[in-house]
């Protein structure tokens, strides 16, 4: 994503300081909370389960385990890289439930409805989702209803906008008066949408402009977005890492494709677990602090022994800081902030 293309090309060291970037909730595995991993590893112990999920998934830890450790204890927890691989393993195991851990924004919404609609057609029945797939306009607008914003623009997310379009983020220009650029993750795309937002800051304006046009159409994919209506609806609302309940932002699957749906399958334990206080990812993703001001970045908290998801995927910012950025200047940064806060 953006965060790890700025940090990769050294982008952000460019700048004149008084530009900031911010890195949001970008990540659909950095904001999965703890009570959902819980779920996820309580259906991959099912026995006669195969339990399959993204790799980046599997180390995020719960309250208790994450998925490799289960893995690790015995579950048939397998990586695969699509939902049709998962249907593939029902396919050549019908004996077995297959379960696909579906997570993701709307980029990756139509692989899985249409997978759900394949195995409808092949009469597939022992194939089923535990459906954590996130919308990111709700998102967006949970952030800037935070009263601790301080935001000036944003660089909207290029693959989402691939599936949605442009229109979407329409109310962010008209209702909260913010310049929206949507931009590709190239090093010069990501310039030139910089310079956009500034251009538009400069001269007054709050539009949305797409940088990444071409790639992404202005109306979005119909065809993915008809198999995204036809298959799921929108939760009355979802939990995320670090952000709390925020209305409208999940999806599950229709009452017509229940069969296909995990929790209406088998019992889902389905309890809210609180976030270990030690970590900051929330504050993190919602831009107040830097990854580097976590109190326990680059100490506890590395990729090796992630506390927080942030850490633990390889799109979160705190995996991307740790990896891309300066952390001798990141340590120093560290020192100076905490000798501020004892000299108050």
């Amino acid at each position: 994503g953006h965060t790890h293309s700025i940090f990769r090309y050294g982008i952000e060291s460019m700048l004149p300081e008084a530009i900031e970037m911010v890195h949001g909730p970008g990540c659909p595995v950095c904001v999965l909370p703890m009570g959902r991993v819980d779920d996820s590893v309580a259906l991959a112990e099912i026995p006669n389960v195969i339990f399959t999920t993204f790799g980046d998934a599997m180390r995020v830890c719960g309250s208790q385990k994450s998925l490799l450790d289960a893995k690790a204890q015995g579950a048939d927890v397998r990586m695969v890289y699509s939902p049709l691989d998962s249907l593939q393993i029902a396919k050549n195991n019908p004996d077995k439930e297959v379960i696909f851990f579906a997570l993701g924004f709307e980029t990756t919404m139509p692989s899985t409805a249409l997978t759900v609609l394949q195995a409808e057609a092949e009469g597939i029945k022992n194939f089923s989702l535990f459906c954590n797939h996130i919308t990111i306009i709700p998102t967006i607008k949970a952030v800037l209803d935070s009263p601790q914003l301080q935001l000036d623009g944003f660089l909207g997310p290029g693959h989402v906008s691939m599936v949605i379009g442009d229109s979407p983020y329409q109310f962010i220009a008209d209702h909260y008066h913010r310049p929206v650029v949507i931009a590709g993750f190239e090093p010069l795309d990501i310039l030139q949408s910089l310079w956009m937002v500034l251009k538009q800051l400069a001269q007054g304006r709050t539009e949305v402009e797409n940088q990444y046009n071409r790639v992404v159409p202005k109306n979005g994919n119909n065809a993915a977005l008809e198999a995204i209506s036809k298959v799921f609806e929108l939760r009355e609302f979802f939990e995320w890492r670090g952000l709390g309940s925020i209305d409208h932002s999940g999806i599950k699957i229709r009452s017509e494709y229940a069969l296909y749906d995990a929790e209406v399958k088998f019992a889902v334990p389905s309890v809210k677990i609180a976030d270990p206080k030690s970590c900051q990812c929330g504050e993190v993703l919602k831009g107040v602090i830097k990854p580097w001001e976590c109190k326990v970045f680059g100490n506890a908290c590395t990729p090796e022994t992630p506390l927080g998801a942030l850490m633990v995927s390889s799109e979160g910012a705190c995996a991307a800081y740790y990896q891309y950025g300066d952390m001798e200047k990141i340590h120093r940064k560290k020192l100076e902030k905490q000798q501020q806060l004892t000299a108050k």
